[in-house]
């Protein structure tokens, strides 16, 4: 079992992983949790394979569990959501001393850790994140979140997990398609911090040596967020580079409504264009574009910009959590494992987008 220690002043947690971990979760619950009733937040997908086999773990060590489902997608993360699970939590009579478990993807542990973080002004919970993209990135760090209308993560809080539970046996019955939406958060981290990972994963010739490795892949990315949130937690600095390939990427998927690229297909639309830009003007180490191109296609994720009208694609960056109405940060590589934070003025947008 890989392990991991987030440090911060306010709050230290754990992170778990291992393969088949799922039946250790009730046991290790026991030392976390001090009362013995748990809310489970999950989605419709995760609990039709997994739902019972958690609430059955979870009974054997003496917990009450309440299992609260919402539909899968994007659309989930919203207020009107959130209202309907803190009316569940108050049928189930949950109080601030009980836990709540976070059980799915991003979403799901968005939704949940928001819910968590404002229901009874706090309610312990923990990450059992199940899809590739939140293993690797959404689980740790505390960043909890729904959407509004006019843009995606507009209202949240930093409310970080007691514990975050990653098995990556979750994986084997993920969808491809979301299988390689979550290794564009991968090849992210490789982008920006660590170049190994990045010629690993060009290296590897089977989707066999990639579920060889996965733990180890998954504890490569968590060590580098970890080790960026505990130097910036509020994500006023450093932090920001964990966002390279996001600001175009949040764009596209609000400009489709979420409903026709995901959140990692997005993201690698972003990174390999915002590269394609930033070379173009000098910033960037020439050929960086085309190893990202490469990377992408050989994890079936795209890279060309669609066809949409850049003016509707740069509305949602202008209320983008980055910018400060004087200028607006971007995160930019020099080569591959080196990202930095650029400011720009924001009449310069269309120079990047």
């Amino acid at each position: 079992m890989y392990t991991l220690k987030v440090k911060l002043p306010s709050k230290n947690y754990e992170i778990y992983i291992k393969k088949g971990l799922l039946d250790y979760i009730g046991i290790k619950l026991k030392d976390i949790c001090s009362s013995n009733k748990i809310a489970i937040i999950t989605d419709k997908n995760v609990n039709a394979i997994y739902g019972d086999k958690l609430s059955m773990y979870l009974n054997k060590q003496g917990f009450i569990t309440k299992t609260i489902v919402v539909k899968p997608g994007e659309n989930s993360k919203s207020l009107e959501n959130a209202e309907k699970i803190y009316n569940d939590l108050l049928d189930f009579k949950i109080k601030r001393s009980d836990m709540i478990i976070a059980f799915g993807g991003g979403v799901v542990g968005d939704l949940a850790g928001f819910v968590s973080s404002t229901f009874l002004r706090g309610i312990p919970f923990i990450q059992i994140p199940t899809t590739l993209l939140a293993q690797v990135d959404s689980s740790v760090g505390g960043k909890v979140a729904v959407n509004l209308p006019r843009g995606k993560n507009l209202v949240g809080s930093f409310y970080h997990p007691n514990a975050v539970f990653i098995d990556t046996d979750f994986l084997k019955t993920l969808n491809k398609r979301y299988l390689y939406d979550g290794m564009s958060e991968v090849i992210k981290y490789g982008c920006i911090n660590n170049k190994n990972l990045f010629y690993d994963l060009l290296q590897y010739k089977l989707e066999s040596d990639l579920f060889d490795n996965l733990d180890k892949i998954v504890f490569t990315c968590c060590s580098i967020k970890k080790d960026i949130v505990e130097r910036d937690e509020k994500d006023l600095g450093e932090r920001m580079i964990l966002n390279f390939g996001h600001t175009i990427g949040h764009g596209i998927e609000k400009y489709y409504n979420y409903s026709y690229y995901t959140h990692g297909e997005a993201v690698a639309i972003g990174m390999y264009n915002i590269t394609k830009k930033s070379e173009e003007v000098g910033i960037t180490q020439k050929g960086t574009s085309q190893e990202i191109k490469t990377i992408l296609h050989k994890y079936n994720l795209p890279y060309k910009m669609p066809n949409l009208e850049k003016s509707k694609l740069i509305q949602p960056i202008m209320i983008d959590k980055k910018n400060n109405n004087k200028y607006f940060n971007i995160v930019l590589l020099k080569q591959i494992g080196e990202a930095f934070i650029h400011k720009i003025d924001l009449k310069e947008i269309n120079k990047f987008i």
